[in-house]
């Protein structure tokens, strides 16, 4: 098995990992779905199982041992959380259930009564995203536009699976009041620009929000070098549990915005003749939180930096390399998105032939091969490539050439089966 990749000890990474020990139908598991969700290592386990264990308590209501204990790991977790993407203060991280709730919150500080007017959307104004977005960086958007009679507008994909920048000045112009895209593709792994296209929002008063879900947890990502005014991100994609994601935004902007949901610790003062509410991040964190979740956030972020968000990426970027060129050698098979390593990550979606994403899906399955299949959550994408689905492997820093290797062995039985 490939060890070394990038200065990554790969062997040495995946004994952290204990469901990569198990087998399925029979066969050492391959786990090439990454992008949906990442796998566990035991210091993110173990260190869920020990708040549970030592510490658990609810947060920010007690002065007894435990809920201090409790309060100190969840605002440690945030720290932490805030330090691995470069925020200048941990206030500026909302801990939301996912990418999904992060967006949607800055979604709901757009309305036609704003009292910010960088957050003022109505009639004549315009919103634009990508072609490429997962649903989560749709929907709201479009909801949104239901609501205030606003616009959207989208950048187009080319035929080289990038994002087409042609009519960047059109497309975002003095009508743009938010540009939300994807910062990796969740299908085509391309790695989108940023520079020209937050420099253009920018230039014409418009605020840029990140979908950061699939970079994350691959790349070196500071805000402060982005330049943008929000990202979102999850952590079941980065090594943490599921149920925790997280929403970066600049303080004053947060500050400018309303409350997303009400209820408990969320307030500042309640009366029966009115309320005021909490500075960010609590205003934004109603309810008890996810509390283990968020120092199993904490645990992730830590261990990935042990390792080096920069090796994680050279290893990816390795792996990807590799994998292009070893898909290239099936017959009858389709690439979407780059077919060179040069600004995409390490998830790759594909056809075979005719055959159904779902047909090779099963016969990779009974290989022990765990890949995705759908139009996964981005079906404009896949209309935009003429196909009802795909089939997706994706990469992480557990994932090894004879992983690769592994499916395009399976491909091969793919092929036999099907004639």
């Amino acid at each position: 098995m490939s060890t070394q990749l990038a200065g990554l000890d790969v062997e040495k990474v995946r004994a952290d990992f204990p469901i990569l020990d198990r087998e399925v139908n029979g066969h050492r598991l391959v786990y090439l779905d990454s992008a949906a969700t990442s796998q566990k290592p035991y210091q993110v386990l173990d260190a869920v199982r020990e708040h549970y264990e030592r510490h658990n308590a609810n947060v920010s209501r007690s002065v007894h041992s435990l809920g201090t204990e409790a309060t100190l790991a969840y605002e440690g977790a945030r720290a932490r959380v805030a330090a691995f993407v470069g925020a200048t203060r941990p206030e500026e991280i909302v801990f939301t259930r996912n990418s999904t709730e992060a967006i949607n919150l800055v979604g709901h500080a757009f309305s036609g009564t704003a009292d910010d007017p960088r957050l003022r959307l109505g009639p004549g104004d315009e919103i634009v995203i990508s072609e490429m977005e997962h649903h989560s960086n749709i929907v709201p958007w479009q909801l949104l536009c239901q609501r205030t009679g606003a616009t959207l507008r989208w950048f187009g994909i080319t035929d080289a699976g990038r994002l087409d920048e042609s009519d960047v000045d059109d497309l975002i112009n003095e009508r743009t009041r938010l540009v939300s895209y994807v910062h990796v593709s969740n299908v085509l792994g391309t790695i989108n620009p940023t520079a020209r296209i937050v420099a253009r929002a920018h230039a014409v008063g418009a605020l840029v929000l990140l979908d950061a879900s699939q970079s994350v947890p691959h790349l070196p990502v500071d805000v402060a070098a982005l330049g943008v005014d929000f990202i979102a991100f999850t952590g079941h994609k980065m090594c943490a549990p599921t149920g925790i994601g997280a929403l970066w935004g600049r303080y004053e902007l947060l500050t400018a915005m309303p409350p997303f949901l009400g209820g408990g610790s969320m307030i500042e003062t309640v009366a029966m003749t009115g309320s005021t509410y909490a500075l960010p991040p609590m205003r934004f964190e109603a309810g008890t939180p996810a509390i283990a979740e968020a120092v199993g956030l904490g645990a992730a972020v830590d261990y990935l930096g042990t390792i080096g968000m920069d090796v994680v990426a050279r290893h990816e970027k390795e792996l990807t390399a590799y994998a292009l060129d070893a898909l290239s050698t099936v017959p009858g098979l389709r690439i979407f998105g780059p077919e060179v390593p040069v600004g995409r990550g390490g998830t790759i979606s594909f056809a075979l032939g005719d055959i159904h994403p779902h047909d090779v899906g099963q016969i990779l399955d009974a290989e022990g091969v765990e890949v995705r299949v759908g139009h996964h959550c981005a079906r404009p994408t896949c209309v935009r490539f003429g196909v009802p689905a795909m089939t997706r492997a994706s990469f992480y820093l557990y994932t090894t050439t004879d992983e690769i290797d592994a499916l395009v062995r399976g491909l091969d039985k793919v092929r036999k089966v099907f004639g």
